[in-house]
């Protein structure tokens, strides 16, 4: 809290008053920076290897990741339950 503002999120780059360059702004407002579930789409991630595909909505029940478990909190050894490829072997799909 900043004298009872919130700073909020995004930051954006803003342009010096003097000088050249650039330095980074933050946007302040009465009320705090909130990210409703509808604005938050759920991601898909494919398999290179096999075709396999990770819904974040659905997760993977069956080896230990629950529904809505983004990617990003999927365990780094975890390996697809196809061919064993490594997480690094998926990439983000839009289907």
């Amino acid at each position: 809290m900043l004298g009872g503002l919130v700073a909020s999120l995004p930051i954006y780059p803003c342009r010096r008053r003097e000088g050249r360059g650039y330095n980074l702004c933050i946007v302040v407002s009465k009320e705090p920076y909130t990210v409703s579930e509808a604005s938050v789409e759920a991601s898909t991630w494919m398999c290179l290897i096999c075709g396999w595909i990770y819904d974040e909505v659905t997760g993977d029940p069956e080896h230990g990741i629950a529904p809505g478990t983004l990617w990003a909190d999927v365990n780094m050894n975890w390996v697809c339950p196809e061919c064993g490829a490594r997480k690094e072997d998926f990439e983000m799909v839009r289907i």
